[in-house]
């Protein structure tokens, strides 16, 4: 089994709920985002999703845009971020998903990027803007290496492509709880609960649920019913407000702990 199959099923013998912070690799430095990273683990994270920066990502709001630029502007890269996860590995096994933009996987190379991730100890590849019709290459690399391809759902996913879409599914799905990008609205999880256990009737897969979670209250309403919650804006707003504090890493471990207790 995957590191992300047996957290998920160590998580569903204890009845508890994933925690799945949202972070951008290199902000506001590569240094930093390994303690970072440390801390989410150390605090409760149970799956931790890395950003990849890209300088053109659509799905992201202004927070999670702002992330991205000021990691690039500190000179993040695909090789440093892969050598990043590698880094943590020597003491962190939390399983770790890199989301973002085909791009630059692209630019690096579909097969050499498998190989590389791999080897470094990523667990998962959620890539927002390459459509299921189209992840052929990826998919099949990703496949030889090891490393589940996390799929999107979204409201307005026409059911029969959810149906087939969930069918094929690994690690775990990611719902997109509305429609637009990240941290700009707020979620109601009585509006979504319906959509999330109708997809959990098609899968064994677990499934997590992002965008619009930024409280404890949201983690753990939304935590009633899904298996996974994902908590990425409200984050890389503390990252930001404190990237040059002595208090950067307490807040930090001081967010994660309140949103695990909501979710045990």
């Amino acid at each position: 089994m995957s590191r992300i199959d047996t957290t998920f099923a160590a998580l569903r013998q204890k009845q508890e709920t994933a925690l799945i912070p949202f972070l951008t690799a290199g902000d506001p430095d590569i240094a930093t985002t390994a303690k970072l990273i440390r801390t989410l683990a150390a605090n409760g994270a149970d799956l931790i999703e890395l950003g990849v920066p890209f300088s053109d990502p659509m799905a992201d709001g202004p927070t999670i845009q702002a992330a991205s630029e000021r990691a690039l502007a500190a000179g993040a890269t695909v090789t440093k971020v892969l050598q990043l996860v590698a880094e943590v590995r020597t003491d962190c096994q939390v399983p770790l998903v890199l989301m973002g933009y085909y791009n630059p996987i692209f630019r690096y190379g579909a097969e050499r990027f498998a190989k590389d991730a791999a080897a470094a100890g990523v667990d998962g590849l959620l890539l927002v803007d390459l459509p299921p019709e189209e992840v052929g290459e990826i998919s099949a690399v990703m496949q030889a290496a090891g490393i589940a391809l996390i799929t999107l759902l979204a409201p307005t996913t026409p059911p029969e492509r959810m149906q087939r879409l969930a069918a094929a599914a690994e690690g775990y799905l990611y719902y997109v709880s509305m429609t637009g990008v990240t941290g700009t609205q707020k979620i109601t999880p009585a509006d979504i609960k319906a959509a999330v256990e109708n997809i959990q009737g098609m899968t064994d897969v677990p499934v997590g649920v992002g965008f619009g979670i930024s409280t404890v209250e949201d983690a753990k309403a939304v935590g009633e019913f899904a298996d996974g919650v994902v908590v990425g804006s409200a984050l890389v707003k503390i990252i930001a407000e404190f990237a040059q504090s002595e208090e950067l890493l307490p807040r930090v471990g001081r967010f994660i702990a309140e949103l695990k207790q909501g979710l045990v």
